[in-house]
């Protein structure tokens, strides 16, 4: 995206992993603020149907469409649904991520590879499928985690592979700058979220073990994710890409609650 930012209510968006929690947030404020977004979903039909309520009752337009972005051929048949419906995109959001809460010596062959397929590849297949319908220019952010360059318990399947797709995100913008497309991370620290709630279960951690470690004293919400995103799809952000914007509160600076609990 070069010279004047282009007419926001006519952008097209498309977040993955946006039936819930972060993907949710960013699609309602995108809907809002940013033209029409394309929600996608992994196989929840409700929860994709009240993300799109919520997107409507924002004021914004959205659309949903069902693909696991695990599979490549799913996750062509999506950019498939874009092209057919508007005829470009504007912005990508791969926010889709899953993995098992494992600790290394309990991590196996299968963990490995479906982290990757799902929070590395994943990534670098819809990149490549979005820069292709960016013919005006545009903006890709990846939702990464504070796990990509520290350790942090049972998250290590996880964690790799997002410092994976930090690295992605670094090549993809060097490549694709002289192309008007921008490509960023966005990583969020501790976010109030069903994934959150299902770390902690599988660790034994409590909010009340990371909390003090958070100089602004308490956990971050989607919409403060969201909205860190919605900045970097912004005029302001021309000049920004190959970067990692991270919100947490002041958690990474801190000092570390690494180790087993």
């Amino acid at each position: 995206m070069t010279g004047p930012e282009k007419d926001a209510r006519h952008e097209v968006s498309l977040v993955t992993g946006a039936s819930r929690g972060i993907g949710r947030a960013v699609a309602c404020v995108l809907a809002r603020r940013r033209g029409h977004v394309v929600i996608n979903y992994k196989q929840n039909e409700e929860a994709a149907q009240s993300a799109l309520r919520a997107v409507e009752e924002s004021g914004g337009r959205g659309s949903l469409c069902r693909a696991d972005v695990e599979d490549p051929d799913q996750t062509a048949e999506l950019f498939a649904f874009v092209e057919r419906h508007y005829g470009r995109l504007d912005h990508l959001v791969a926010n889709a991520a899953a993995g098992p809460a494992k600790t290394v010596d309990q991590v196996e062959p299968r963990h490995l590879a479906r982290s990757h397929a799902m929070n590395a590849q994943s990534f670098v297949i819809a990149a490549q499928h979005a820069v292709r319908l960016m013919d005006r220019g545009g903006r890709i952010v990846a939702i990464s985690s504070l796990a990509a360059g520290r350790a942090m318990p049972g998250y290590a399947a996880i964690g790799a592979q997002k410092a994976a797709l930090e690295a992605w995100v670094r090549y993809f913008a060097a490549e694709l700058a002289p192309r008007g497309v921008n490509v960023n991370a966005v990583t969020g620290g501790m976010i109030t979220t069903d994934s959150l709630d299902h770390y902690l279960r599988a660790t034994g951690l409590t909010a009340g073990d990371i909390v003090p470690h958070i100089p602004k004293g308490r956990p971050g919400s989607p919409r403060e994710v969201a909205d860190a995103v919605d900045f970097l799809l912004s005029a302001a952000a021309e000049y920004i890409t190959g970067q990692n914007l991270v919100v947490d509160g002041g958690l990474s600076i801190s000092a570390p609650f690494c180790g087993h609990p």
